[in-house]
C-alpha cells in the first residue's frame, strides 16, 4: 500500500494510506478473436469446431506461441450458450489442475528467495507447519514429508474417504466440523491420516498434497495463498486475469464461462452444506478450497505467458532459473516431475479435468507451445485431455505457415527479474 505524507499543524506529518495503483489492462483483454482471422487457418479452425462438436464441448479457447511469441489467440463456440454469447480470448475458464503448475512455480520461488527449500520437512516440531493445529499426528512417518514428496506426489498419503478434495462432506464428518472446510481444515485432515507408504517411493496423484502446499506458501511467504501468487509469481510475469474461483453461477468473475456437464450428470449437495442440489459445476464441488490443487481460473494467452517465462527458450528471459526448471522437469522416468504433469525428451504435458472443465497445455521440443480451455466436460473425464492433445496437434500440422508475429507485444511491458518478490 502506498504511502502519503499529509501535514499536520500540531504534530508534523501523519501517514495517509492511499489506493494502490490501478493493474495494467490484461493481454487477453486486448486481444480479439478478429486479429487471429488469418489466411491459412481455415483447417485449423475446422478441426477444432468439428472436435468440438462431437464431445459436445460447449464452448472453448486455443492460443498458440512459437519461441516464446504469441501467434494465434481465439474462441470458439459459446461461453454461455443461454444467450449465445460466443467465447471470445477475454473470457477466463476454470483450469483445474492446470493450477498444480502454478502452484509448483510459486514454490520455486520461494526456494530461490530463500524462503524455503525442496528438502524441507513439513510436518512435525523442526517442519513448516509445526504449529500446534497439526503436531498431533496420526502416522509418525508424516514427519518425514517434505516438499519436494508433495510436489513429485510421492508424500505417501492414502485415500480412505475417496479424493479428499471432491468429498469435503465425509471429511468434514470424519473431522467432526461443519461445511464449507478451510484450507487449515484440510491439512489438519491429513495429519490424521495413516500413509499408504514411506514418503518419497509409491507415486500417488494426490490433490491433497497440493493444498497443503497452498498452507506452505501462506506459511513461507507470510502473505495469504492468492496474494502471493498473484503479486509475487503472476504480476512479474504479466499476467493480471488469472484468479481463484467461485463457486456457484451467480458468484462467477467477469468474463467468467458458464460450465456444462454430461447430459446423464445429477445434482449432488451443494459445497457449503447448504441444504439445497447443485450441479457440480454450479456449487456441488468446492472449487474455490481446492487452491493450488485446482482453484485457478485463466485464459489460454496468459497461461502461455506464464509458460514463456519457466520453459527455458533461450528467446526471452525466464521467471526460474535453470536450475528449477530442471528441477520441475527431470528427463528420466526414475523422477516424477513438480507441477507437470508428463514429461518427455518431446513435450511437456499439463492436463485438468473435473465437472464442467477440460484443459491442457503442451509444450513441444520444436518450440511450438499451446493451451486449449473448455467450458464442458466429457464422460470420459481425464480421456478428454488426451484427445485433444492428439486431435489438435494433428490440426496444427494443417497449417502451411503461421504468422510471424508476436502478440505479446500488445500487452505493457513486463520483467520478469526475479528482485520483484514482494514477501
Amino acid at each position: 500500500m502506498a504511502v502519503n505524507l499529509i501535514g499536520c499543524r500540531s504534530k508534523g506529518y501523519v501517514a495517509e494510506e492511499l489506493p494502490p495503483p490501478p493493474l495494467p489492462t490484461p493481454l487477453n483483454h486486448i486481444i480479439e478473436n478478429s486479429m487471429s482471422e488469418i489466411e491459412g487457418t481455415e483447417k485449423f479452425d475446422a478441426s477444432i469446431r468439428r472436435f468440438m462438436r462431437y464431445w459436445d464441448i460447449k464452448g472453448g479457447s486455443f492460443a498458440l506461441m512459437r519461441n516464446d511469441s504469441l501467434i494465434y489467440a481465439k474462441g470458439y463456440g459459446y461461453s454461455d450458450i443461454q444467450d449465445s454469447t460466443e467465447c471470445e480470448v477475454k473470457n477466463v475458464f476454470r483450469v483445474a489442475s492446470v493450477s498444480k503448475l502454478i502452484t509448483a512455480v510459486a514454490i520455486m520461488r520461494l526456494c530461490e528467495t530463500g524462503k524455503l527449500s525442496t528438502q524441507d520437512f513439513v510436518f512435525g516440531d523442526e517442519g513448516i507447519l509445526c504449529d500446534s493445529l497439526f503436531l498431533n499426528y496420526r502416522d509418525r512417518n508424516i514427519k518425514k514429508i517434505t516438499v519436494e514428496h508433495l510436489l513429485r506426489h510421492t508424500s505417501g498419503f492414502s485415500t480412505p474417504h475417496g479424493d479428499a478434495a471432491f468429498n469435503m462432506e465425509l471429511v468434514a464428518g470424519y473431522l467432526g466440523k461443519e461445511l464449507p472446510l478451510s484450507m487449515d481444515d484440510m491439512v489438519l485432515y491429513a495429519t490424521k491420516l495413516r500413509l499408504r507408504a514411506k514418503p518419497g517411493g509409491y507415486y500417488n496423484y494426490s490433490n491433497l498434497g497440493y493444498i497443503i502446499l497452498s498452507k506452505i506458501i501462506e506459511k513461507s511467504s507470510g502473505i495469504p495463498y492468492e496474494r502471493y501468487i498473484k503479486d509475487s509469481v503472476l504480476a512479474p510475469i504479466g499476467c493480471y486475469d488469472i484468479h481463484l474461483a467461485n463457486n456457484y453461477t451467480n458468484e462467477l468473475l467477469e468474463n467468467e464461462v458458464s460450465y456444462y456437464e454430461v447430459k446423464e450428470a445429477e445434482p449432488v449437495p451443494a459445497y457449503d452444506g447448504k441444504d439445497t442440489l447443485v450441479m457440480k459445476s454450479r456449487g456441488g464441488n468446492d472449487v474455490h478450497g481446492l487452491y493450488g490443487a485446482g482453484g485457478w481460473v485463466a485464459s489460454p494467452v496468459e497461461l502461455l505467458k506464464l509458460v514463456a517465462a519457466i520453459d527455458k527458450c533461450p528467446v526471452k528471459d525466464n521467471f526460474l532459473s535453470d536450475e528449477s526448471i530442471n528441477f520441475m522437469t527431470p528427463p528420466n522416468k526414475e523422477s516424477k516431475p513438480a507441477g507437470w504433469a508428463n514429461i518427455t525428451s518431446r513435450e511437456w504435458l499439463r492436463s485438468g479435468s473435473m465437472a464442467g472443465t477440460s484443459a491442457l497445455i503442451k509444450v513441444q521440443e520444436d518450440g511450438y507451445s499451446w493451451v486449449f480451455l473448455s467450458n464442458s466436460s466429457s464422460w470420459n473425464g481425464p480421456g478428454l485431455s488426451r484427445q485433444m492433445n492428439r486431435e489438435i496437434t494433428r490440426a496444427l500440422k494443417r497449417v502451411k505457415e503461421w504468422p510471424e508475429r508476436d502478440l505479446f507485444t500488445l500487452a505493457p511491458a513486463t520483467s520478469t527479474d526475479p528482485g520483484q518478490d514482494i514477501s
